[in-house]
């Protein structure tokens, strides 16, 4: 692969001529299911060929040192495999240093360190789990290793540990699932209360994913994230109040939501709560449409997706907003909404083949009026997920 040749240049730059081991780990769209993870729902991700690249070779130590060709500017950051605690100095190699402090937690013990680079073809701050790349990543780097015997739904489970408690941002599971499970030309149709899942392919016909990146700088950790997780918390527990042997709001239908919700006694709550439960509807209407081919009626139910998580949950921002509002006006274009966390990131698109330049044209023109600088377009193709090459 060419990609593996400039980053083998940089390798030998960094750490000097050896025999290194290959791996990539994928990024991931959500296609429908915002938000629904953390309240037990149903969400519809598929990992894509943006991603994670990384050139590994074993050390005789302990030490690690990593370097990202993303961020030069940061330097090769070092640390010891055993012990390690959250460090500011360690930058973005924090979502390596916790997956490894994590499984070391978990019994899984590193018995010496790596030199590794790493390369990323997804876009910083999209929105598209470059953190759960990073994650899992490492995580498989040191099954493949170590020989600790770890399935795939275990690393997953400890890389989002490793998210949640390391890094301090409280995600919940689809990330990390979506990367580390992904299957070529398939969603994941993933129930995030069991962890039941089942693949679902996507044939788009002459239809393609188009990922649109508003670029606007965000941070996760120190957005409202933490704090819609709250509001649903609060939300449910007003709601148990009623319904004791509730445990999750996507336990619930429309219709018994409907019934309930009166006594959610905060305003902001309520809305919190109705789009959760709302969604995880939506989600599984999707997922049926899209598997009698029934596009249009998909592309509805983005829409419809897009509207509550601007209205009801309060995440898409002008600039998510004034991106969907544009693909909606395209012909051609079957459906669009923000996919991921929001505060930012990036919008996902439905759109017909012939239909991807004047999509292109129509966004980048509208939204540059708009906003003051350019959006970014990816085409993406649906990926296996995380592996050794």
């Amino acid at each position: 692969m060419e990609i593996f040749e400039d980053i083998e240049k940089v390798f030998n730059e960094k750490f000097g001529k050896t025999d290194t081991q290959k791996f990539f780990s994928p990024g991931r769209v959500n296609l429908i299911g915002e938000h629904t993870d953390y309240n037990a729902g149903n969400v519809f991700p598929c990992a894509i060929s943006l991603g994670t690249y990384a050139l590994v070779a074993p050390r005789s130590d302990t030490n690690t040192r990593i370097f990202s060709m993303n961020l030069a500017d940061k330097g090769v950051i070092e640390f010891d495999m055993h012990g390690l605690k959250y460090n500011s100095a360690y930058d973005w190699a924090n979502y390596v240093a916790g997956t490894i402090a994590t499984l070391e937690q978990a019994g899984h013990k590193a018995t010496n360190g790596f030199d590794i680079v790493i390369y990323g073809t997804l876009p910083a701050g999209a929105g598209l789990s470059s953190s759960a790349s990073l994650e899992v990543l490492t995580a498989v780097i040191l099954n493949e290793n170590f020989n600790f015997g770890l399935d795939m739904v275990e690393m997953v489970k400890l890389s989002q540990k490793a998210e949640n408690e390391f890094v301090g941002m409280n995600c919940g599971i689809m990330d990390q699932f979506a990367v580390g499970m992904g299957k070529k030309d398939c969603a994941i149709l993933l129930d995030c209360n069991t962890l039941e899942y089942r693949y679902s392919p996507i044939k788009l016909g002459d239809a393609s994913i188009v990922i649109t990146n508003t670029n606007k700088p965000h941070s996760l950790v120190t957005s409202a994230y933490n704090e819609r997780r709250k509001e649903c918390e609060n939300a449910l527990k007003e709601l148990q109040a009623v319904k004791p042997d509730l445990k999750a709001l996507c336990e619930l239908t429309n219709e018994e939501f409907d019934e309930i919700s009166s006594c959610i006694t905060d305003p902001i709550e309520k809305l919190r709560a109705r789009h959760a439960v709302r969604e995880n509807q939506r989600t599984l209407a999707a997922v049926t449409a899209l598997e009698k081919n029934d596009l249009q009626k998909f592309g509805q139910l983005m829409h419809d997706s897009h509207v509550s998580l601007c209205e009801d949950y309060d995440v898409t921002g002008v600039e998510l907003d004034t991106l969907a509002e544009l693909a909606w006006t395209v012909d051609g274009c079957i459906g669009s909404r923000m996919t991921g966390a929001g505060f930012g990131g990036s919008t996902v698109s439905i759109v017909k083949n012939s239909a991807i330049e004047k999509f292109k044209s129509v966004l980048e023109n509208g939204y540059t009026k708009k906003i003051g600088y350019a959006p970014s377009f990816y085409v993406a193709d649906v990926s296996e997920g995380t592996h050794k090459i």
